[in-house]
């Protein structure tokens, strides 16, 4: 597939006619077209740092969608072909953090579909989670984004696509927005990045492959212990941009390919121990190239740290645990569904006062994103 993957959208035949305006509406108010969906965050193992022009991945990464971490979009649309597409708010305020990136994809998608272009929309949005902690919240909240302006370009065109066609679409999409994004389209586990051990994957969109994983794996458990709820200070945009000049590049590459090789080794055989080995050797790496970039910084903190010593020492002591962190202070606690009880006491005991307000959240290996279908055009 390529850049034309989205041209169903605008062809063979032409779109149909866009909505009349309500009668006695203002001029230039039309009728609204509206569309919500629930997307959720991702949690990558095979972590994707550094990316080539075009938002493209500078190495394959594989990522666990997650089930209750999630954004809830609901866009609506008013006819204004004046506006070239442009968002009128969101959440009522055009200053919000998530503007830039929003309008980063929306004025993409109007050039690839150039009937959007003839709306504004104004965007509702609210996480399950606090966002920009390191806990994928541009993944969760930029795939929904791309999910409702899909489905809004099929009401306006009258395309019918099947779904995974769309999820496809969406994820190549929402991939303009966020990288990360493209991995939330599909449950269970996510392959982004061009790779010889998954055939069919692509640097321009996400596929599935749990059709590859072990049963015992396709349920695990994730507690994501909240070390801070604080803004992270390195946006992952801006982390991306640390591997353009740094010197461990080259063998980062070529460091990732290999371990998703040998991940997906291990999540095919339900090996838990070699998954631990390598989550956890990727989380390490990812925050050493942070460290070790020019101007280099530090997003763990000493509760963070801490953490992790304590999930090495039980796995030690036969506790079928491992962690993993993104870009930020929390920490990823993955277990099987067989060891709920005793990992639930682990937390307890041991890392619950490590976690800023005993804040835990409690998640598991999700089905992918969910539409909204109440509502209504």
């Amino acid at each position: 597939m390529s850049r034309t993957m989205l041209s169903k959208f605008n062809g063979p035949h032409p779109p149909a006619p866009l909505p009349d305006r309500q009668a006695g509406s203002p001029k230039g108010e039309g009728e609204k077209i509206v569309a919500c969906w629930r997307s959720p965050s991702n949690i990558a193992l095979v972590k994707y740092w550094g990316k080539k022009e075009g938002q493209l991945p500078l190495n394959p990464s594989i990522s666990m969608t997650l089930d209750q971490s999630y954004t809830v979009t609901r866009v609506e649309t008013e006819l204004a072909p004046e506006s070239c597409g442009r968002i009128i708010s969101v959440n009522g305020d055009i200053q919000h953090p998530f503007v830039p990136k929003m309008e980063t994809l929306l004025k993409w998608l109007v050039q690839e579909i150039p009937v959007l272009g003839n709306f504004t929309f104004r965007v509702e949005t609210s996480n399950s989670f606090p966002h920009s902690t390191g806990i994928a919240s541009s993944a969760s909240g930029i795939s929904a984004f791309a999910l409702c302006l899909l489905n809004i370009a099929g009401k306006v065109t009258k395309k019918k696509i099947p779904l995974m066609e769309f999820l496809t679409m969406a994820s190549f999409a929402s991939r303009m927005g966020s990288g990360s994004a493209c991995r939330s389209l599909f449950g269970g586990y996510t392959v982004w990045g061009k790779t010889p051990c998954v055939p069919g994957s692509s640097d321009l969109f996400a596929i599935p492959v749990t059709d590859r994983v072990h049963p015992s794996l396709r349920t695990l458990h994730d507690a994501i212990l909240m070390v801070s709820s604080t803004p992270k200070s390195l946006p992952s945009s801006q982390g991306h941009t640390l591997m353009v000049n740094h010197p461990f590049t080259p063998a980062r590459i070529r460091q990732a390919g290999n371990n998703l090789s040998e991940l997906l080794k291990a999540l095919t055989m339900g090996d838990f121990d070699r998954l631990a080995e390598l989550a956890e050797y990727e989380a390490m790496t990812l925050h050493a190239l942070i460290m070790s970039s020019q101007g280099g910084m530090i997003l763990m903190e000493p509760n963070t740290i801490q953490i992790v010593k304590k999930i090495q020492a039980v796995r030690q002591r036969g506790l079928a645990v491992f962690f993993t962190l993104d870009a930020g202070p929390n920490v990823h606690l993955l277990y099987p569904e067989s060891a709920v009880s005793v990992v639930g006491t682990f937390i307890r005991e041991e890392l619950l006062s490590l976690c800023e307000n005993g804040s835990i959240i409690y998640d598991y290996c999700g089905t992918g994103p969910i539409q909204n279908k109440t509502e209504t055009q």
